[in-house]
């Protein structure tokens, strides 16, 4: 690699049914893909997959992998059947360190009791990425193991952000916005390197969704709050609500905590709006003949245009939007439909380089640039774990 001397990094970036990869070459301030891929743990419908250096398909094969520890089972064995060099040290994505872990760090016994303790906070999310943690452990001991925390690029908002408008004491809990898909955010402030713009929104559209606004490459604001369940409407996850509908939901409908976080995390968003999923595929394929398919991805567009208006209120203005995450890269209606409303302030898209993804995908005639870039996690994952065990 550029720069001298590298580490081969394995990352690991969990999710609650998945585990995407990539063994990567690097160093502090770049990383190098060797093999990457994504293993989905879902029962039956599970799939796992893996691409060399240069996105040639190495394995695409049916999988009915149970859990994480044979998700890196699975993975293990496919970096040695391709020959790939062992590697020195494990990267690893958490969503959430809750209040105490704010920066990315090197993993030991206090991290992970840490870690355990902060399960509150994303119990959709921490749980799984302690079980990867664990696995790897058992499978490639004795190797150093660093965690990078979403939250991390988000730890410098201003008080006007992350406090919460409720008793102060609270705050000393550790209930605040953290805000969340940092690592994405750090990805594409890297990848716009000399040209990023003083007034940032980044929209990362996924199955989870958020919009964050960006100051001179820092976090000042973003959608997402104390949970990866708050913000826009997304796939499964209801997003802000009144929070006396759950006042509502518990008093009249008897539901716990462990109910009321499956009804939001679950079966809210356009999943519960639409009735057929949250997946934005399934909704397109339904949405000419299913009057709540089509809400439901109205209801979508019309939440992140908001959160969008709302961002550049707080950045005073706007020079670049950029879409990132799987909808956000690959659905040109749906940025089409983002973006429509604010054609006030500036902002219209190109329709044939929007269909292409062509950048700059904006109208030259409007002010406001709009592109689209890749959400590299995993290379941030590989890059933090290099700079911290002084790779390179």
């Amino acid at each position: 690699m550029p720069g001298g001397a590298s580490l081969t990094v394995l990352a690991l970036n969990s999710g609650s049914s998945s585990l995407k990869f990539g063994l990567y070459a690097a160093g502090p301030s770049a990383a190098a893909p060797l093999i990457t891929g994504e293993a989905d743990f879902g029962g039956a419908a599970g799939t796992f997959r893996a691409e060399d250096s240069k996105g040639t398909p190495l394995v695409f094969e049916p999988s009915a992998m149970a859990d994480q520890g044979e998700a890196v089972d699975r993975i293990i064995r496919l970096l040695a059947d391709h020959g790939a060099p062992a590697p020195d040290a494990i990267g690893h994505r958490l969503v959430h360190g809750g209040p105490k872990l704010r920066a990315h760090c090197l993993i030991d016994d206090g991290v992970l009791k840490t870690l355990e303790a902060a399960a509150a906070f994303a119990p959709l999310h921490i749980p799984a990425a302690l079980a990867v943690i664990r696995a790897a452990d058992r499978r490639l001991p004795g190797l150093p193991r660093v965690a990078c925390f979403d939250t991390a690029f988000h730890a410098a908002m201003p008080p006007v952000a992350r406090v919460l408008p409720i008793p102060r004491a609270l705050e000393a809990e550790g209930v605040q916005r953290y805000g969340f898909h940092g690592l994405s955010c750090e990805s594409i402030v890297r990848q716009l390197g000399p040209s990023l713009p003083a007034r940032l929104i980044i929209a990362h559209l996924g199955a989870g969704a958020s919009v964050t606004a960006v100051r001179d490459g820092v976090s000042i604001d973003t959608s997402m709050g104390l949970t990866p369940t708050g913000g826009v409407i997304m796939a499964t996850r209801s997003g802000d609500l009144d929070p006396g509908i759950l006042l509502y939901l518990m008093r009249e409908k008897g539901l716990d905590a462990a109910g009321l976080e499956d009804l939001l995390d679950r079966h809210s968003g356009m999943a519960g709006v639409s009735g057929l999923g949250g997946a934005m595929r399934r909704l397109i394929e339904a949405a000419p003949t299913s009057p709540d398919a089509r809400l439901a991805i109205e209801m979508f567009a019309y939440s992140v245009g908001k959160q969008i208006a709302a961002m550049i209120a707080a950045l005073g203005g706007v020079d670049l939007i950029v879409f990132t995450g799987g909808i956000g890269e690959n659905d040109a209606e749906a940025r089409a439909a983002i973006c429509q409303p604010l054609n006030w302030i500036g902002v219209s898209l190109d329709p044939a380089r929007n269909r292409a993804a062509a950048n700059p995908i904006s109208d030259p005639g409007f002010r406001v640039e709009v592109q689209v870039l890749p959400s590299r996690e995993d290379e941030e994952i590989a890059r933090h774990t290099a700079a911290l065990l002084g790779g390179g």
